[in-house]
């Protein structure tokens, strides 16, 4: 990545922290992937059990092969059925997320079809950990909300077998379509419970 750009990213996730801090929850830079897994690892008790929602960016960094090679316990949700991984989230110590879209002053924007992710984030797991590209970090909540939704939601149709306008035209059309994956939409941006939301801002480009 060219140090210019490095350094912006750098000076940028600082804002996002001190809003994130503002809101009672916890942010940390990571440089590089190699950074942000063991920031993450470092938040991560050994013996914990972990759920993910579906986050590409653990995966993208590492962590999750991370946490499959170490002595976690790494709730696999493709093998449960949904109703059996969603209830082991609940209840797990540490649940994997990314965000959709973050404001430079620290509001995660989460959108979801079934809001088995957005759900966790909400309330469920003692501990919520994101991995957060700098690629999600925009101006406004405006901004946050037209990136998730015109970004990250049809890339994200993209992976699924489904049939709705976003999918063919690449941007939102606020649809009813029986398929649609944008049921529910989640703005946070405070968290009533300190040491519960963790947000690791990592210098690249990561997830939808």
């Amino acid at each position: 990545m060219d140090i210019n750009m490095q350094k912006r990213n750098e000076v940028l996730a600082q804002n996002v922290i001190k809003g994130l801090e503002s809101r009672n929850m916890s942010g940390y830079y990571a440089a590089d992937r190699e950074a942000a897994v063991k920031q993450a690892l470092e938040l991560i008790p050994e013996g914990s059990s972990i759920a993910m929602g579906g986050c590409t960016s653990a995966h993208e960094i590492g962590l999750i092969k991370a946490l499959e090679d170490g002595n976690y316990n790494y709730i696999n949700r493709a093998k449960m059925s949904p109703r059996e991984s969603l209830m082991a989230a609940y209840d797990a110590d540490v649940f994997l997320s990314s965000a959709n879209a973050i404001t430079s002053d620290g509001i995660m924007v989460n959108i979801d079809g079934n809001s088995n992710r957005v759900s966790c984030i909400a309330q469920g797991p003692k501990k919520v950990v994101f991995i957060v590209g700098m690629n999600k970090v925009c101006s406004d909540l405006d901004a946050a909300m037209k990136r998730a939704r015109n970004v990250a939601a049809p890339a994200n149709a993209q992976r699924f077998e489904v049939k709705t306008p976003c999918k063919t035209a690449g941007k939102c059309f606020d649809c009813k379509s029986p398929d649609t994956i944008c049921c529910q939409f989640l703005i946070t941006r405070y968290s009533r419970h300190k040491d519960r939301i963790h947000v690791i801002l990592v210098n690249d480009i990561l997830g939808l």
